[in-house]
């Protein structure tokens, strides 16, 4: 079977987790400008849709030894999210939701601390039409403006009881400014370190005095929720001024308010931070290193041309993610399998390539947690460390024995869809294996040895047993291997 599309496969790899051979045919046939339009200008309500295919047959499973409840039980939401990344027609809507997860990284367990079990899972991700109290969870709100304005997000995640929470906000008071959020919210969300002085985050801590959030509805049932409240008798109402412009006009103070208007503080500052152009160039490396390369440094020019989209739209995300697909850069075949996969990514990518039926999500938990990754639990403020940070040994070792563990269980569904390249080891390997799994093409030793391992234990018949022996095995070795966490 002849390689669909390489460069449309190298699409599908970094910005929907990877595809299954139809998949790869139906965004083929679109051509590259269309596939990248209809992966950007997805249908939010289908979306919406998939969780109704949750414990349905043809899907990837998901275990619960009671009522799968994923709006209010944190392993429930983990596998629904899993499920997700698997099954959305809109997948760059969950590829840029665990982009941002890791950007704003939250980390469930403090929340939890806080507001207690059930309600952590929905302060991460509960969709509010799922919830009798309407809670709209941070990772929700992630996909609702996952491709809007990152002034908007911006504001949302600092609106978002889940931060308050994380980053200390409800301890902002006028009396005793925290600065946590402060800091954070331009190390970090925006410009860099290199942008501010410490003056300014004493500043910031002030601007978002009295940003706190409420519980909203009657307690004694599931009918409330978590939203965001600025408590005017907390925010401190004095002039901010900063090292860098707040407004058009250059000025650098945010000026005295009443404290009922002191609101406006925060949303200054964050227009600013948003609209700064340090912002948008930090925002273009990030991008290039998520979805381009790597393994290689982006070209000032590349940046500039990013950070100019960016800035020209409004602080929109579609047009500049537009403008990352369209470069030349990203289409270049030299930067394809330049990206180190992600544990979520390699899971989610091994299971439309491998197969998922009769496989639970649940399955692969512990496994991510093996690897490196715990989706809605980021090591700390500054998310996950990526690139080769996530091939420790014992990584490594995960990924391999999920890769087994997969294979295994796949292997009589492998044994029947190898059938047609049953011919020869050579094209056990090339036309079936090598193009379901849309990896590159291994070097000449590592080919010979795979031909070996084909042909070991007798002549080559292409025999069901030799088929359900070896099918498995190949897809086993090649999804452990090397070449494999790349994307």
């Amino acid at each position: 079977m002849a390689r669909i599309s390489p460069l449309t496969e190298h699409l599908l790899r970094r910005v929907a987790f990877s595809g299954t051979a139809e998949e790869i045919a139906n965004f083929a046939e679109l051509g590259y400008s269309g596939a990248v339009d209809a992966l950007l200008n997805y249908d939010a309500n289908a979306a919406l849709a998939i969780d109704d295919k949750i414990r349905t047959p043809g899907y990837v499973g998901v275990v619960a030894t009671r009522e799968f409840t994923p709006n209010t039980n944190i392993t429930d939401t983990r596998q629904r999210w899993l499920f997700r990344m698997v099954h959305s027609p809109a997948p760059l809507q969950e590829k840029m939701a665990l982009f941002w997860h890791n950007h704003f990284a939250t980390g469930y367990n403090k929340v939890a601390g806080v507001v207690g079990a059930t309600d952590g899972a929905r302060l991460m991700d509960a969709r509010p039409s799922q919830d009798p109290g309407g809670q709209l969870g941070q990772i929700e709100m992630f996909r609702q403006k996952a491709l809007g304005s990152f002034t908007d997000l911006l504001t949302g995640v600092a609106e978002h009881p889940s931060m308050s929470i994380w980053l200390d906000g409800r301890q902002n008071t006028r009396t005793s400014p925290q600065e946590n959020f402060g800091r954070e919210i331009m190390e970090l969300f925006t410009f860099g370190v290199a942008n501010y002085v410490e003056a300014d985050v004493y500043a910031a801590a002030r601007v978002f005095t009295g940003w706190n959030y409420q519980s909203i509805g009657d307690r004694a049932t599931t009918n409330y929720a978590y939203s965001f409240i600025f408590n005017s008798a907390q925010h401190e109402t004095t002039a901010k001024t900063f090292s860098f412009p707040i407004y058009s006009n250059g000025s650098k103070t945010i000026p005295a308010r009443a404290a009922t208007a002191g609101m406006q503080d925060g949303l200054d500052l964050i227009t600013a931070l948003a609209t700064h152009p340090e912002t948008a160039k930090r925002l273009a490396r990030k991008l290039w290193s998520f979805f381009v390369s790597e393994t290689k440094e982006p070209d000032n020019s590349w940046v500039d041309s990013i950070a100019a989209v960016y800035l020209s739209s409004g602080t929109l995300i579609k047009p500049t993610l537009k403008a990352v697909f369209m470069s030349p850069q990203f289409q270049d075949s030299a930067n394809y399998f330049t990206r180190y996969a992600w544990p979520v990514e390699y899971v989610v990518r091994s299971l439309k390539q491998v197969g998922y039926l009769g496989f639970s999500v649940n399955d692969a938990l512990t496994p991510l947690v093996n690897m490196g990754q715990t989706l809605y639990e980021p090591p700390d403020v500054s998310g996950w460390d990526l690139g080769t940070w996530w091939f420790s040994t014992g990584g490594m070792l995960s990924r391999m024995n999920f890769a087994a563990a997969l294979a295994s269980n796949q292997k009589f569904s492998l044994r029947d869809l190898s059938r047609p390249y049953k011919a020869t080891p050579e094209s056990m390997i090339s036309n079936f294996a090598l193009s379901r799994l849309t990896t590159r093409t291994p070097d000449q030793p590592v080919y010979d040895a795979l031909v070996s391992y084909v042909r070991a234990g007798g002549t080559w018949t292409g025999s069901d047993t030799q088929l359900t022996n070896k099918a498995g095995g190949i897809i086993h070795l090649l999804t452990g291997s090397a070449d494999y966490q790349f994307v």
